[in-house]
């Protein structure tokens, strides 16, 4: 019997280890507006306003990427192969251009926002992965 209690209680610490699993953290939007939209939608942007030397004081929105409970990566434009040679005067000549993939690509972490889970891709080989 306690052979038996000891194993339930093993199985028990191990779901409590197992993560459950969790969208992302590769995302693509068709675009950097779409996904502007969709950062500010979330309340990832905030207003900032500077004032310079002279007193002058100017407002900009400024997305807020990494806090207390998220972390985001905006990767943007993709682009995959291409072939570069250097030359004997260190300067480096492309050979073959690399292929533009489509979206707008960013990595995050944290609680998903609404819709956010339409947009999860799964690359076979990130280019860019959080440490």
């Amino acid at each position: 019997m306690a052979e038996e209690a000891k194993k339930e209680e093993a199985k028990k610490e191990e779901e409590l280890e197992a993560p459950a699993p969790v969208p992302g953290p590769f995302f693509k939007w068709s675009s950097e507006a779409t996904w502007i939209t969709a950062a500010k939608k979330a309340g990832f942007y905030t207003t900032v306003t500077e004032t310079d030397e002279k007193g002058k004081e100017t407002t900009k929105e400024v997305l807020q990427a990494y806090t207390h409970d998220h972390a985001i990566d905006v990767v943007g434009t993709l682009y995959e192969g291409g072939k570069w040679e250097t030359q004997e005067d260190g300067t480096v000549k492309e050979i073959e251009a690399p292929t533009k993939l489509d979206g707008w690509h960013v990595n995050y972490l944290g609680p998903l926002p609404t819709g956010w889970d339409k947009k999860e891709v799964k690359p076979k080989t990130p280019q860019r992965t959080f440490a």
